[in-house]
């Protein structure tokens, strides 16, 4: 699977793709010149985004989380457009801030049921498809997949389990000629970074535990050109920005020294009563 994979006349799924990092890669896969279905939970938003696109496109509103829906989705893209060669499961949401026994259990597995059970569903909809036409799958992980999930544990769960859920595709797809690709985001400077992260006060205390080299944003066009070149090149990883790379290299290494570390930090465990403080309050999730 070396040689590049050509996007022109292929048809790609894209989910959460009314906004950010979703709709960036929808644009980038429609410049390439494939015919994208943007999925959104608004179907008014989902047409939006579709109607700015520079070619080919329809959008459905549809829930990830509901498996008949998605279903419904690639039915009619194979009706409209002949097909279905890639997939991007995208589609995710964030909650505020708290410990496991400060989150409300709806919340902690609502975050699941978007992250990881929707990505599955987004996936395996499509699947038939991707085999008949050799195509590719990319599923949106996060650098929560590999770093220490304190006060995000339901996002950085569900980020690992995504992670293991695309590896684990790339090796049952080759046997098809058809690929996978995990994708790995640090902070993207998108609407949910804003809602769930700058919004709330305890997050710039959280960002001193992370080393200041790691903070740097990136645009969501950035992250959408990344996922559209690792299809193209059927790459098994795309890490944006870059230096997130090393840290998920030397994760075996790392990450015990770090969550030792942190168990210990006195600006980690002040941070952590705090978040450990929020049981009972509003836990709204964001797009």
């Amino acid at each position: 699977m070396s040689e590049r994979y050509d996007l022109n006349g292929k048809v790609a799924i894209v989910t959460g793709a009314a906004r950010g990092i979703g709709l960036a890669t929808a644009e980038e896969l429609s410049r390439r010149g494939a015919s994208v279905v943007v999925v959104d939970l608004a179907d008014d938003a989902a047409a939006a985004a579709a109607d700015s696109l520079p070619g080919p496109a329809m959008g459905r509103g549809a829930d990830v989380t509901d498996r008949g829906a998605m279903q419904a989705v690639v039915a009619e893209a194979v009706e409209r457009f002949g097909g279905v060669d890639v997939i991007v499961a995208n589609a995710g949401i964030a909650s505020r801030g708290a410990t496991v026994r400060a989150t409300s259990t709806e919340t902690f597995e609502r975050v699941l049921d978007v992250n990881l059970n929707g990505v599955h569903r987004s996936v395996v909809a499509a699947l038939p498809e991707i085999v008949r036409r050799r195509g590719h799958v990319v599923v949106v992980a996060s650098v929560y997949a590999f770093v220490n999930g304190v006060g995000a544990a339901a996002y950085a769960m569900s980020k690992a389990g995504v992670e293991q859920f695309g590896r684990a595709l790339r090796v049952e797809l080759a046997s098809h000629g058809a690929g996978a690709s995990v994708a790995y985001f640090g902070f993207i400077d998108t609407a949910m970074v804003h809602e769930a992260l700058d919004a709330d006060p305890a997050f710039e205390a959280s960002q001193r535990a992370v080393p200041k080299v790691l903070q740097k944003r990136l645009p969501p066009a950035e992250a959408g050109k990344a996922i559209v070149r690792g299809i193209e090149r059927r790459q098994p990883r795309i890490i944006r920005p870059r230096r997130w790379a090393a840290l998920s290299v030397m994760r075996g290494i790392v990450n015990p020294l770090l969550d030792r570390q942190m168990a210990s930090d006195a600006d980690v465990q002040s941070l952590a009563r705090e978040l450990d403080g929020r049981g009972g309050e509003e836990q709204s999730t964001t797009a």
